[in-house]
């Protein structure tokens, strides 16, 4: 039986027990950490994803005040468990048996605390979070908190809270809604950065896939025109190749005069 404790340090360590040098340096760059990059800075210690979710697995009940040390750490592994240990929490919070809404309104909550700290700070660990800590909380709440939630995320200036604002419109997307989606697309559709344009593409070709194709194929129709490629493309990805390619071939529309 692992003894291990619940503190910061051992899951860390944990983690760190499998650190690999060649596989770090690999990371670092398809995290883009260099200069002026996404992931400036960051730091990797080169722990396979199934090497963490398995230390994450042996402390998942790991306190808040320790899950916020590791949410502080530069490695990035550290912060990646800190936020599956998160969203284990979370889920066993929301099971019938064991429902806790205070459990999961406090995780909530530190994750914004992190994600406003700059904790969360990459697209792994935002896709690996944003549905369930904030996007399964928010749909429990009226309309009007939720929705002004997602305005709040998709009007941010950091990258890393518009992306958690798409990704979390995921758990309307799977409850079979694409209204959260297709509201923050529109806002988002201008969006300069190149993460965003593959995380909004890729929600709204999950309406499409889950939802409604016919809801994803009447935005594609009438906003096509302002869409960066990258982001038609990704929404695009499951469609015909004729229906693909009539789209893909609508000029862009030139954003500073809004005209073709």
């Amino acid at each position: 039986m692992d003894e291990s404790p619940l503190t910061a340090a051992a899951l860390a360590g944990a983690i760190d027990a499998h650190a690999d040098p060649a596989r770090a340096a690999v990371m670092q760059r398809f995290f883009k950490t260099g200069p002026a990059e996404y992931g400036e800075g960051d730091v990797f210690v080169g722990a396979s994803v199934p090497a963490i979710r398995a230390a994450v697995g042996r402390h998942a009940g790991l306190p808040l005040t320790e899950i916020r040390e590791l949410l502080a750490s530069p490695v990035h592994e550290h912060r990646l468990a800190a936020v599956l240990v998160m969203v284990a929490q979370v889920e066993r919070a929301s099971r019938p048996r064991s429902r806790d809404d205070d459990v999961r309104h406090r995780l909530h909550d530190a994750y914004l605390q992190a994600a406003a700290r700059g904790e969360i700070d990459s697209w792994d660990i935002v896709d690996s979070s944003a549905e369930i800590l904030v996007g399964r909380w928010l749909r429990d709440q009226s309309e009007a908190v939720a929705f002004a939630e997602l305005d709040r995320f998709a009007a941010s200036t950091l990258l890393w809270e518009r992306r958690i604002g798409m990704i979390a419109t995921f758990a309307w997307i799977k409850a079979g809604d694409a209204e959260p989606t297709l509201r923050l697309a529109r806002t988002l559709l201008e969006d300069p950065e190149p993460l965003m344009h593959k995380a909004t593409g890729w929600m709204l070709r999950e309406v499409g896939k889950r939802v409604d194709r016919g809801e994803l194929m009447a935005f594609l129709d009438e906003h096509a025109d302002a869409m960066p490629r990258t982001m038609l493309s990704y929404a695009t990805e499951h469609l015909g190749p004729d229906e693909r390619a009539r789209l893909r071939a609508i000029p862009r529309r030139d954003p500073l005069t809004r005209r073709r």
